[in-house]
């Protein structure tokens, strides 16, 4: 992969912050399987990387936490297609979205706030009009 990943913005993982392995993949193929190395391991050094701001990193590190590998090695692996290259596109994209995801800022929190007159009342009249409707299902009886 020539170009380097876009995480958001501007911000790049460089090509030189990458380790691919190649491995022989499992799965339809026929012989060409047990030939061709096309089963793609990405290694990303999330701790050691340059590339990211701190406060990215940090957050990165912490919300990854359970797939990183030794704490801070980032590994995404892709086997889906027969072809290596096409195996290394996704797993650039996977990378790619997973710290997307990971660095985004934490929403913003909510504001509790109180309906508006107009709406409870709007509220407890389609409750009343439901009810009578329900009500009018029933047994006919005479009172």
């Amino acid at each position: 992969m020539p170009e380097p990943i876009r995480v958001r913005g501007s911000v790049v993982v460089p090509e030189a912050e990458l380790q691919w392995r190649f491995s022989r993949s499992s799965g339809p193929g026929g012989q060409h399987v047990n030939t061709s190395d096309t089963q793609v391991e990405l290694r990303y050094d999330l701790a050691a990387s340059a590339a990211l701001p701190e406060v990215w990193k940090l957050r990165a590190l912490e919300r990854l936490a359970a797939r990183l590998v030794d704490g801070r090695v980032l590994v995404v692996r892709a086997s889906e297609h027969r072809s290596q290259w096409r195996n290394r596109e996704i797993a650039a994209a996977r990378l790619a979205s997973l710290l997307a995801e990971a660095t985004a800022p934490p929403p913003k929190t909510r504001r509790a706030t109180k309906p508006s007159r107009g709406m409870v009342e709007r509220r407890l009249e389609n409750k009343k009009r439901r009810s009578e409707v329900k009500r009018g299902r029933g047994p006919m009886r005479s009172d």
